[in-house]
């Protein structure tokens, strides 16, 4: 007779293997799959001690349990708030916790509960991002920064978290292609420049807008003689096309930029 939380199973190539798992609030929750059956029931017991004793808590965790650390995140939330999700959440008040590490938790608005409940955050090195319809796709990206931004330049947490993703703590400062905030003569201004077999400067320009429309000026003028370059051009909403087109026309951009070697 198995043990209570445990059920016997095999791996394809016949070795037994014990799965562990508990019913909780009418949930049932698979807690994993285990070489030996008396593993598989300690784990069982400490899902119910996580379940039932409200001392335990997410920085009691240690690596020689026998329940994962996502496991024990998602039952202390259980736990203390009646919500099972099956990522490694925690519900605080007006926000909630993702925890990729006992003391690495990263902060979203609730708003962002649902994706993230069905969404996996995986990290490698310092790029954070989540598999969704097959591709990768970064954490920055939900925010419209792009892959290559430079922090500090592109964007910027306000409180000075990097771990905080609250909509309230992103701080957009640039969202177009080749352009970069920087300051010349204690005064901030944008710099525009573009890759062509190197980065070629096309100039440094009062406004955001302004770089943007010279950088598709620039982008013009490449394709001419590169016809093979596939650049993105910028996108500028708040311009009517007539505004975009006098801009364009008057902006002025580096000599390089119309001499580049063929």
């Amino acid at each position: 007779m198995s043990l209570p939380g445990v059920y016997e199973t095999s791996l394809k190539d016949g070795t037994p293997s014990y799965r562990a798992s508990i019913t909780w609030q009418k949930k049932h929750i698979s807690l994993g799959s285990f070489p030996e059956e008396k593993a598989a029931h300690a784990a069982y017991l400490l899902a119910f001690s996580v379940l039932s004793e409200k001392s335990r808590k997410i920085l009691d965790y240690r690596n020689t349990l026998p329940l994962s650390f996502e496991k024990w995140v998602v039952l202390i939330n259980l736990r203390d708030n009646g919500l099972y999700f099956a990522t490694p959440i925690y519900l605080m008040k007006s926000y909630f916790l993702y925890y990729l590490e006992p003391e690495l938790e990263l902060k979203f608005d609730m708003e962002d509960l649902f994706y993230y409940a069905s969404h996996k955050i995986m990290r490698r090195g310092n790029h954070l991002f989540v598999a969704d319809y097959g591709m990768q796709v970064t954490l920055f990206s939900r925010y419209g920064i792009k892959n290559y931004a430079v922090p500090g330049k592109d964007y910027r947490f306000i409180n000075g978290d990097p771990y905080d993703f609250r909509y309230e703590n992103i701080e957009i400062l640039n969202t177009y292609h080749g352009v970069f905030l920087t300051r010349r003569n204690d005064k901030a201004i944008y710099r525009a420049r573009i890759h062509v077999r190197s980065y070629y400067l096309i100039g440094y320009y009062d406004s955001a807008v302004e770089a943007a429309v010279a950088y598709n000026k620039a982008v013009d003028i490449i394709k001419e003689r590169y016809p093979e370059k596939n650049y993105e051009l910028n996108y500028i909403a708040e311009l009517k096309a007539s505004e975009y087109a006098a801009l364009y026309k008057r902006v002025k951009i580096s000599d390089k930029i119309y001499h580049l070697p063929v």
